[in-house]
């Protein structure tokens, strides 16, 4: 089966690494994975091609762009691959009713705006495929994990690099600043002489966009002053390949979802990136939730509002009782998330 993604193929965001992936294991069972669109010199190692009738299967992965193509080279998409072989990912959760979070995060700002997506999906395609483990809501809507998790990735510690951060936040400031203000932010204020550098990799923590387009001003809304006030750094976004390297630069990595997709419970490639990497991961998770997802073990690693400070705190004291949570989590993915496993997912889904 040859198999065309076609997606935003952005090397510091969105789900490049995860395609890498399924590049790396499609041969192994006689399959073919590519993007849609020419070659990128900064990501050579990724396959492209613009050769639609070459490939049986086209997968629409949607995040928060509804028209990513033109006109043109939709045709050539529609033209190529038959409805019955083309398969939408709604990773961002516009196929869903309209969320809004106490004011805060939505998925749509207006009915219209969800009409419009509904519209595009059913014109593209016959089912709409969800990253979660939740049940469906319509019949047309059918959940695919599409996220795993590969063992052969983890960090050796012995070729790890030098820990230069005690606490480390890799991803962009898009709708994560509540998170960061109510949950971190207190518990440096409160112990910030026993905590060594702290870091946030990624866009938008220092200065929201300026960028005409940019998206709701509330996405990036944040306390810069208070990131300078307790002296935490920031350091521009790093390219898909290098996030597991920067992460394990870091004694302790925190990991936050976006809202309106922790309360959708999708999955994002993060989810299993982090575990990749020679660090402690805590969770800014639901513990029901991460349990599903990683196994009981992870109830150990959940940072919450009420229980901030007794874990960071525990875990920057005691890393080698938090370091076999992670094995035993590492452990789980293995078992229930291999890409192999998600390779045969995907080719059964675009089978049916």
């Amino acid at each position: 089966m040859n198999i065309l993604f076609v997606m935003k193929h952005r090397g510091n965001a969105g789900n490049t690494h995860a395609v890498a992936d399924y590049m790396r294991v499609a041969p192994k069972f006689g399959h073919h994975v590519a993007i849609f669109g020419p070659s990128l010199p900064w990501l050579p190692e990724i396959n492209f091609s613009d050769q639609v009738r070459g490939f049986d299967k086209a997968v629409y992965l949607f995040e928060s762009e509804i028209y990513r193509l033109s006109p043109v080279r939709e045709t050539m998409l529609i033209g190529g691959i038959a409805r019955k072989d083309r398969m939408i990912l709604d990773m961002d959760g516009m196929y869903n009713p309209v969320v809004c979070l106490d004011g805060y995060d939505r998925n749509h700002d207006t009915e219209e705006e969800r009409a419009a997506w509904i519209e595009h999906y059913h014109a593209l395609a016959d089912r709409v495929h969800k990253p979660t483990l939740a049940p469906p809501a319509t019949p047309r809507d059918v959940p695919l994990t599409f996220y795993g998790y590969d063992p052969a990735l983890e960090t050796d510690p012995k070729t790890a690099p030098e820990k230069i951060y005690d606490i480390l936040h890799v991803g962009h400031n898009w709708w994560r600043g509540r998170d960061i203000e109510n949950i971190l932010l207190p518990v440096v204020d409160k112990n910030r002489s026993k905590i060594g550098r702290i870091c946030f990799i990624g866009l938008w923590w220092d200065k929201a966009p300026t960028e005409p387009g940019s998206g709701n001003p509330l996405a990036f809304a944040f306390d810069s002053e208070a990131f300078r006030r307790l002296d935490i750094e920031t350091r521009d976004s790093v390219m898909y390949d290098k996030v597991v390297h920067a992460m394990s630069q870091a004694r302790i990595n925190i990991f936050t979802q976006r809202p309106v997709l922790h309360h959708l419970r999708h999955l994002t490639l993060k989810y299993f990136e982090i575990f990749y990497a020679d660090t402690i991961p805590l969770l800014v998770l639901d513990a029901d939730h991460a349990a599903d997802v990683y196994g009981p073990a992870a109830r150990e690693l959940i940072l919450s509002a009420e229980r901030a400070e007794e874990r960071i705190m525990d875990a920057l004291a005691r890393p080698e009782r938090y370091r076999e949570i992670v094995q035993d989590v590492r452990r789980h993915l293995a078992k229930h998330h291999g890409y192999e496993l998600r390779m045969q997912e995907l080719a059964a889904a675009l089978k049916n």
